[in-house]
């Protein structure tokens, strides 16, 4: 069963940004804010342990042969 909330006092440069976002979308305003707090809950945001682990086997299969330069750049890169 759909749950109802109420959002106070949105700032008129975002609700007028979600009124033509909405238009756009041929969408309510309230159906423009389920989608994107929807689109937001989804979003993968990579669990910490899964990054820590990922980490550890790349440092065990370079074994000491990556500086901290390279780990840096692999982190930018996102590749830890």
């Amino acid at each position: 069963m759909p749950t109802t909330i109420t959002i106070r006092d949105i700032p008129d440069e975002i609700y007028e940004k979600l009124k033509v976002q909405a238009r756009l979308h041929q969408r309510s305003i309230n159906s423009e804010v389920i989608f994107y707090l929807g689109k937001m809950v989804r979003s993968h945001r990579p669990d910490p342990e899964q990054i820590i682990a990922r980490a550890k086997k790349l440092k065990q299969q370079a074994k000491g042969s990556l500086s901290m330069r390279e780990i840096q750049r692999s982190i930018k890169l996102g590749q830890i």
